[in-house]
């Protein structure tokens, strides 16, 4: 489901998180945020949300192929009329990072909100494919996400991926009420990013 909006710079094909659809209020409040620095941010649900929605029931995501190989359709249906990125919350942007191993010449960097690194409490990181991405990944990260905080990710480092804090964010960008800051904020800080990224990205194509 695109955001229209007029004169778009670039095309963001933004996967939804394990527990909730392309149109959860965070995803709305992302695009929205997105579509104000001139990025059509085309969503979608993945087939196992799709069932669950149609259901009524809680259905947990299929595997990381079958997942892949639906974000690939979209990446293959979509317009080639503006500079293609993709991206994902959380299990999303994940499906995302690992499509950037494939063969996608069109696609130029990918962008993950709340990346999940490892789940809570636990030490089963899901960075083994960062050594070898051969795209840009930019990663937007809450200070306190338990699935990777600041702290965690200090002292790690890989040669395609950028991690962009969120001051006192968990993983849905929420922050602390003493922060002083609200989620709408923090969403916002992300899509800024997100759009100087883009525009560093499109600026150094076009002068090549």
């Amino acid at each position: 489901m695109p955001l229209p909006l007029i004169k778009a710079k670039a095309r963001l094909i933004l996967a939804h998180g394990a527990g909730a659809p392309c149109d959860s209020l965070f995803m709305n409040m992302l695009a929205l945020a997105l579509a104000h620095y001139q990025i059509e941010v085309q969503r979608f649900n993945f087939p196992y949300m799709q069932r669950s929605i149609e259901l009524g029931s809680k259905r947990p995501p299929d595997k990381m192929a079958v997942l892949q190989q639906h974000f690939m359709v979209q990446i293959n249906q979509a317009d080639s009329s503006l500079p293609l990125f993709i991206g994902g919350k959380s299990m999303g942007g994940r499906v995302a990072s690992m499509l950037n191993l494939l063969d996608v010449p069109q696609v130029k960097a990918v962008f993950a909100f709340g990346y999940p690194f490892h789940p809570p409490g636990k030490s089963q990181w899901r960075t083994a494919h960062f050594d070898t991405l051969p795209l840009p990944l930019h990663i937007v990260q809450g200070e306190r996400d338990p699935f990777g905080k600041r702290a965690e990710l200090a002292e790690l480092n890989w040669p395609q991926v950028k991690v962009h804090w969120l001051t006192a964010a968990d993983h849905d960008f929420k922050p602390t009420k003493a922060s002083g800051l609200n989620q709408q904020q923090l969403i916002a800080d992300a899509a800024a990013y997100c759009s100087g990224k883009i525009d560093e990205i499109l600026l150094a194509g076009a002068r090549n």
